[in-house]
């Protein structure tokens, strides 16, 4: 169940329309927003602040501004009637926002990200694929301006092998809590190809150990990338929002460099989550 939305902001116009995509989703589940900006100090600094003096005349000024920008955007029409916290911290982004997950007991973070330069950019620049890598809840990428969050035709791509079903399961559950069709997605390329029967089989073999998920469709879609496979079966099918599976341990590189390349996340227009396997 979504009821803790974790934020994390730099005032940027990316991390607006994260935020006014959060506030769709606290609509929909009764869910509040913890808004997290970590207040950026120069290195010199951090130390000095680390250690409790935190009445250095910077660190006030950096403080008090982050508060001025949090008092503008919580006047936000898009945001009356939910339940926002804000919160500035002294911090590394990545480690601001781990803290943040546990302690807020977040259940979902949501993020934004550049437009068509994609999340290359945004990630290396931002510590966003380390939140990826590391985060145990789901993470929500917001790459437009959303005036009002189309959540339904969830496209899941997966690959139906045994050690994706940890993050299916959480895909599933994020379908089922938002009363939205699942459309799991295999991509059959000329480099990996299958026979339709063969395909089928994997598929029906993934979820038959999973008899209680019942909201979904079985999909193959024949291209010749993965990458361009999804992004013409989210098209074909007007999807409101796409999900894939990352590894821990491997991070964003699973999937940008194995079964989805960097070009799936640079040239999708449509928000994208991410699921811990």
């Amino acid at each position: 169940m979504i009821k803790k939305i974790l934020v994390p902001t730099d005032f940027s116009e990316q991390a607006e329309n994260a935020l006014r995509v959060a506030a769709d989703l606290a609509r929909r589940h009764n869910a509040s927003i913890n808004l997290l900006h970590m207040v950026d100090l120069p290195m010199q600094l951090v130390d000095a602040v680390s250690g409790q003096q935190s009445d250095l005349p910077e660190a006030i000024f950096f403080m008090k501004l982050a508060h001025q920008k949090f008092e503008a955007m919580m006047n936000a029409p898009y945001l009356d009637g939910i339940t926002v916290e804000e919160t500035a911290e002294f911090d590394g982004a990545f480690e601001g926002i781990m803290d943040y997950v546990d302690k807020y007991e977040s259940d979902i973070i949501v993020m934004g990200s550049h437009g068509d330069s994609g999340l290359h950019e945004f990630f290396i620049g931002s510590n966003a694929e380390k939140v990826v890598r590391n985060s145990k809840v789901p993470v929500l990428i917001i790459k437009q301006k959303h005036e009002l969050f189309k959540l339904d035709k969830f496209v899941y791509v997966c690959d139906f092998k045994e050690e994706n079903h940890s993050a299916f399961k959480k895909a599933a559950a994020f379908a089922q809590d938002s009363d939205i069709k699942l459309h799991m997605l295999y991509v059959n390329t000329p480099s990996n190809f299958q026979t339709t029967h063969d395909i089928e089989e994997i598929m029906k073999e993934f979820m038959a150990k999973e008899p209680d998920i019942t909201n979904y469709s079985l999909n193959i879609y024949n291209d010749n990338s993965i990458e361009s496979g999804v992004l013409h079966f989210a098209e074909m099918i007007d999807a409101g929002i796409v999900g894939i599976g990352t590894h821990g341990r491997k991070g964003l590189s699973h999937f940008l460099n194995g079964s989805l390349s960097e070009g799936l996340v640079n040239h999708a227009k449509r928000p994208i989550i991410t699921f811990r396997i």
